[in-house]
C-alpha cells in the first residue's frame, strides 16, 4: 500500500514538473517573441528619425549649395559690391534657394552632390572653348563676302531625363552663339541653327552626353561613373 502510494506521488511529481516545464518553455518563447517585435519597433522608429534627419540635414544642404552659387552668381553679373546691392542679392538667392533647391539636385539618384558641383566645373571649361570657336566660326561667316548663310530649325529628341538636365542642355545651345533653343516639349528640343555645320555639329550629342555625365542620367552611364560611386557604396555597405 504505502509503495503504491509512493509511486502515484512520483508520478504526481513528474507531471507536475512537466507541466511546468512546459509552461516555462511556453513563456521565454512568448518573450523572445515580444522581445523580438520590440526591438523591430524600436529599430524601425530609429531608422525613421535617422532617414528624418537625413533628409533635414540634405535638403539644408542643397538650399546651402544652391544659395552660395546664385549669390555668386549675383555678385559677379551686378558688379555691384555696396551695402544696398549686396543685401537684396542676399534676399533674393535665398529666397530663389529656399524655392528651388530641389531642382538643382533632384537628380541624385548615385552619388553626391559634391560629385555632381565637381563634374559641372569641369564641364564649363569645355563649354567655355565651344563659345569661343563657335564665336570665331559665326564671326567668320558673317564676315564672308556673301554671308552665305543656311539658317533652319532642328528638331530632336533628347536621352536626358530631368527637368535640370533639359535646362542645363537648353543653356548650353544657347550661349553657344549659332544656335538657340526655340522650345523644349516633352523632351523634344526645338533650335534654331544658323547654317548646317553648326546644326550638325549640335547632332553629334556630344553636349547632351557631357551634361547626361554631370548628373548622371541612366541612359548615359560611363566606366568613370563607376569609379566616382565606387568609394559612396563601399561606405554604405560598411553602415549596413
Amino acid at each position: 500500500m504505502e509503495v503504491t502510494l509512493l509511486i502515484e506521488a512520483m508520478d504526481s511529481s513528474f507531471k507536475i514538473m512537466e507541466k511546468a516545464k512546459s509552461d516555462s518553455v511556453g513563456l521565454l518563447e512568448t518573450a523572445v517573441r515580444l522581445t523580438s517585435r520590440t526591438r523591430s519597433i524600436e529599430e524601425k522608429k530609429i531608422n525613421e528619425i535617422l532617414k528624418g534627419a537625413k533628409s533635414r540635414k540634405g535638403k539644408v544642404q542643397n538650399i546651402a549649395v544652391s544659395f552660395l552659387l546664385l549669390f555668386v552668381f549675383w555678385l559677379l553679373l551686378s558688379g555691384k559690391f555696396d551695402l544696398f546691392h549686396m543685401t537684396l542679392g542676399f534676399i533674393c538667392s535665398l529666397l530663389i534657394s529656399f524655392l528651388t533647391y530641389d531642382l538643382l539636385f533632384a537628380n541624385v539618384r548615385v552619388g553626391d552632390i559634391r560629385l555632381t558641383i565637381f563634374r559641372f566645373l569641369r564641364y564649363i571649361p569645355w563649354l567655355m572653348y565651344q563659345i569661343i570657336t563657335s564665336n570665331f566660326y559665326v564671326a567668320k561667316l558673317v564676315l564672308k563676302p556673301g554671308m552665305y548663310i543656311d539658317p533652319h530649325i532642328v528638331k530632336f529628341r533628347t536621352k536626358l531625363e530631368s527637368d535640370i538636365s533639359w535646362v542645363a542642355l537648353a543653356n548650353s545651345i544657347t550661349l553657344t552663339p549659332g544656335t538657340i533653343t526655340m522650345n523644349i516639349h516633352d523632351g523634344e528640343f526645338f533650335i534654331h541653327a544658323l547654317d548646317r555645320k553648326v546644326a550638325d555639329d549640335l547632332k553629334s550629342g556630344e553636349m547632351e552626353d557631357r551634361i547626361a555625365h554631370i548628373f548622371m542620367e541612366a541612359d548615359h552611364i560611363y566606366i568613370q561613373d563607376v569609379l566616382d560611386v565606387a568609394a559612396i557604396f563601399s561606405e554604405l555597405r560598411k553602415n549596413l
